[in-house]
């Protein structure tokens, strides 16, 4: 899972980056509201979790939220922030936060509060992911192109789910093994590759307009309108 920190104060980012990394999860740093945003825009970049200081320079937390909000209503926030006022609390959870924690904090809430977010981002609202003319149903596990049912093995219905849920969205191959095989990246095994392969003839099929697409040096992409 691939956590944004943005945040100003070196000690709290290091502070952060240390245990988030020994618990596994792997980090980005945005120093400042307009880097924030910018990662956060990118195509290049996924992220499962924002930790966000509202105290920001050059574009406030609360701006950050807000332009987040408009173009991804799904993503998880937590807020970390000196300012404990509710006025302030409330603010930031109309926004759009998930959560709210108060500096200082103790590194054990805040990993409780990231994995109770997480868990609660995961749920399904719907039983169904649909990108384009693609369908993916949650429960039965079948694909379906227009009218044309797509069956799928469980890899290639657990990696069609990751496409889905990031469409236009760059994945690295890393972080394709990382999320539907669960094991560290081997340079020299290309099981990535091959099981990309059987999803895409599945799913851009003859007639139909390519919707995986290889991107040279970084990975693949799920293209949506």
């Amino acid at each position: 899972m691939r956590i944004l920190i943005a945040e100003d104060d070196p000690a709290i980012v290091s502070f952060l980056v240390k245990g988030l990394k020994a618990e596994g999860y792997s980090t980005a740093v945005a120093s400042d509201g307009l880097e924030a945003s910018h990662l956060l825009s990118s195509n290049l970049e996924v992220f499962d979790l924002v930790l966000l200081d509202l105290g920001l320079p050059r574009q406030s937390g609360l701006d950050v939220l807000s332009r987040l909000r408009q173009r991804d209503a799904a993503l998880p926030v937590i807020v970390l922030t000196a300012r404990a006022e509710v006025a302030d609390k409330v603010r930031g959870l109309e926004l759009g936060a998930n959560d709210y924690v108060t500096k200082p904090f103790s590194f054990a809430e805040l990993l409780a509060r990231i994995r109770a977010t997480v868990r609660a981002a995961s749920q399904p609202t719907t039983n169904e992911l649909v990108v384009e003319d693609l369908r993916l149903d949650l429960f039965t596990k079948v694909a379906w192109r227009g009218e044309r049912r797509i069956d799928l093995a469980p890899r290639e219905w657990a990696l069609l789910e990751l496409f889905m849920r990031h469409p236009n969205h760059v994945l690295s191959r890393t972080r394709i093994l990382n999320e539907v095989w669960e094991y560290g990246f081997d340079p020299g095994n290309n099981i990535v590759d091959v099981y990309v392969s059987y999803l895409r003839k599945k799913i851009n099929f003859e007639g139909a307009t390519p919707l995986i697409l290889t991107v040279r040096g970084a990975g693949y992409r799920l293209v949506a309108s």
